[in-house]
């Protein structure tokens, strides 16, 4: 009885994951073809190997052929092209189980840091973290359990290499899913989600079904559900937000937690002018921006905040409202696509903001004035 051979291959199946029958049919493969190798080959025959006592034959047509130095003609093999095949079956196996899940939350242990490249064990296959998908604020321990999500798989020449992340908004997105029986049966939705990892996030959710809140969906009761994605996210702070069909309604939504008094959209250059409060200023743009940043980001808008006591409310301005010649402050002239006043203020010298389609509509107006003076001349 070849106990060893046995408990070799059983070892195999264990960490590879390949099932007991096809490691020994690869090794019976491999000793064939080294076999056919030999001077002393018999034509046709076949090796077999008892699956309960690890017995080695080669036979032709149920004459044993087996040659004196058999095993010495399994250790070569063993070191050489047979572990190369079964390699190829676990990536292809690999391949077939992970190239399909690319955006999935899986469960992994940590493995290994070395120069902040991080190894995942998720169960039959080590994923790498490298540092660009890392969290900076997060540090990684040997033996933790951490969530990842299924960045990139692909195929070099020793196998395929699977990526995972921490910091895709996709982990934040998949968290809300897993948490959230709503948004797993199709009744909410997440709409958009932005994301400074380990810092703060806004997720935008919409409710598919009357009758029920998305908000308070994610929340969860005493905020249970959103409380778990924080602490698996390490106490990033995570702002919910209704999604709105109305462009102007969600971008002033997205700055919350700040109050705001309108919003004002420029559809052809896909920016927004926000008047906010005097004291809300601060909130809406938040530390270092990240309010604003994070504002943009989820509404995919251009968005310029302003203070109220800065904006000019030309909803009382009389028709045909003109500034002095020697104004040092007024308002564009230009008129936005929805038939409003663009509300910001006039460059220096000109008539007309900043914004290059408002500068466009700058040169226009010259020259309507140049040929209507040309006439006047005349």
């Amino acid at each position: 009885m070849n106990t060893a051979l046995l408990g070799a291959l059983q070892e195999i199946e264990r960490d590879k994951g390949i099932p007991f029958e096809t490691v020994r049919s690869v090794l019976e493969e491999s000793l064939l073809a080294a076999y056919e190798n030999r001077e002393d080959a018999v034509e046709g025959a076949e090796v077999t190997i008892d699956d309960e006592t690890g017995h080695m034959v080669v036979t032709k047509d149920g004459e044993d052929v087996t040659p004196p130095d058999l095993t010495r003609m399994l250790a070569n093999v063993m070191r050489q092209n047979f572990y190369q095949r079964l390699n190829e079956i676990h990536n292809e196996q690999l391949m077939e189980e992970y190239g399909g899940r690319m955006g999935a939350i899986v469960t992994g242990i940590v493995q290994q840091s070395h120069r902040r490249m991080t190894l995942v064990d998720l169960g039959r296959v080590e994923a790498m973290l490298p540092p660009g998908e890392q969290v900076p604020t997060e540090r990684y321990e040997n033996g933790q359990r951490i969530k990842v999500y299924l960045l990139e798989i692909r195929e070099p020449g020793r196998g395929p290499s699977l990526t995972v992340s921490r910091r895709h908004e996709g982990l934040l997105q998949g968290l809300f899913e897993l948490e959230v029986p709503e948004i797993h049966d199709g009744l909410v939705e997440v709409k958009a989600v932005a994301r400074e990892a380990g810092l703060r996030s806004k997720v935008a959710v919409h409710s598919n079904e009357t009758g029920v809140d998305p908000v308070g969906a994610c929340v969860g009761p005493r905020g249970s559900r959103v409380r778990a994605v924080v602490s698996e996210l390490r106490n990033e702070k995570i702002d919910i937000i209704q999604w709105d069909p109305d462009p102007a309604r969600f971008i002033a939504k997205a700055l919350s937690p700040a109050r705001v008094r309108e919003v004002y959209l420029d559809e052809e250059e896909q920016q927004a002018e926000v008047i906010v409060p005097d004291d809300q200023l601060s909130l809406a743009i938040g530390r270092e921006g990240q309010n604003a940043r994070l504002a943009v980001k989820l509404s995919d808008w251009k968005i310029d905040i302003k203070p109220e006591s800065q904006a000019t409310d030309y909803e009382t301005e009389e028709e045909g409202w003109e500034p002095e010649e020697d104004s040092a402050l007024h308002r564009c002239r230009a008129v936005l696509s929805n038939g409003r006043r663009c509300a910001n203020t006039a460059l220096a010298g000109s008539l007309f903001c900043g914004i290059p389609s408002h500068q466009a509509q700058a040169v226009e107006f010259e020259g309507l004035v140049e040929g209507s003076q040309g006439v006047a001349d005349e």
